[in-house]
């Protein structure tokens, strides 16, 4: 983990979005870190976005989330990268991690690392590390620990935005012509829930039945296939942007309810393979909050997630 730590350090140090943040008029923060609250809570404020993390210690993700040059809230629900359902082959482990104990620490960087310890009913230890690379930039390492034999193991990442971002697309490309690619507009017409597999083995982690269980079974409407781990919701009145991304090594999916549906949200699927007791699978995701940012910048910074 210490290396682990180092390379985030060195990653804070060579950031190189800085330009666009000073684009918009917003002025960094003079320290990038999270702070310690009370009950395990994080808060922070880097100059362009103001919130929480862990709100009153619970396993959520990011919260009360202000986007401070226009003072709009970003966030909903239970909040921005925050995981949510974990899954091994047609197995879900109970209802959701935001349900399970979890512990919490500043690293020495003032970086955030929340851990979900093994329990009997799951084989398994979970880690997030939650890293500000640019003060409108967000990094989360993942890494999850297999206990026992975890086939085609699955993190569901959640981020639930607020009522303006209406616009929600994917990069992605026709099945049938996948030289074809560009985002893919979330339209109704296409579904209620939609999912972007990255290929076809990616269709079976997804229908292998993981999704019918109670409470909240999900029918996914397979649309087009991920070309790159890349996403975004935006508000049309203030342009404000989401945007999510991963490397497609990690990521084997995005999905999304359609974009104007009343949850607003948008979910990266992690792993997907097959874990064996004692290894240590990782992933890394971004999170890039501005105001209309260009599809070639988000495409451009996709790219620096390894």
């Amino acid at each position: 983990m210490d290396k682990t730590i180092k390379l985030l350090r060195l990653l804070r140090l060579t950031a190189v979005w800085a330009p666009i943040i000073f684009a918009t008029g917003a002025a960094f923060s003079s320290e990038l870190r999270f702070q310690g609250g009370e009950n395990g809570e994080f808060t922070f404020d880097t100059g362009v976005l103001r919130g929480k993390l862990r709100p009153g210690g619970k396993s959520a993700g990011l919260s009360s989330v202000i986007y401070l040059p226009t003072g709009t809230r970003v966030d909903a629900s239970m909040g921005l990268f925050s995981y949510y359902r974990l899954f091994s082959a047609n197995h879900r482990y109970g209802t959701a991690a935001w349900d399970w104990p979890s512990e919490a620490r500043l690293t020495d960087d003032g970086d955030a690392e929340v851990t979900w310890p093994a329990a009997p009913d799951r084989a398994f230890e979970l880690r997030g590390i939650y890293h500000w690379v640019t003060p409108d930039l967000l990094e989360l390492h993942t890494e999850v620990k297999a206990l026992t034999n975890l086939n085609r193991f699955e993190v569901f990442l959640a981020s639930y935005f607020n009522s303006p971002f209406t616009n929600a697309a994917v990069r992605a490309a026709d099945r049938a012509t996948p030289k074809h690619v560009s985002f893919c507009t979330a339209d109704r017409a296409f579904g209620d829930w939609q999912v972007f597999p990255r290929d076809d083995q990616a269709i079976g982690v997804i229908q292998d039945g993981r999704w019918k269980y109670e409470p909240n079974p999900v029918a996914w409407t397979v649309v087009k296939s991920l070309s790159i781990p890349l996403a975004f919701r935006r508000s049309p009145e203030t342009g404000l942007t989401g945007v999510l991304m991963g490397s497609r090594k990690d990521c084997f999916a995005i999905s999304t309810p359609f974009q104007t549906e009343p949850h607003y949200s948008m979910y990266l699927s992690l792993f997907g393979r097959d874990l064996k007791p004692g290894q240590t699978a990782q992933a890394r995701t971004r999170l890039w909050v501005g105001v209309n940012i260009p599809e070639e910048a988000m495409i451009k910074q996709q790219r620096n997630v390894k």
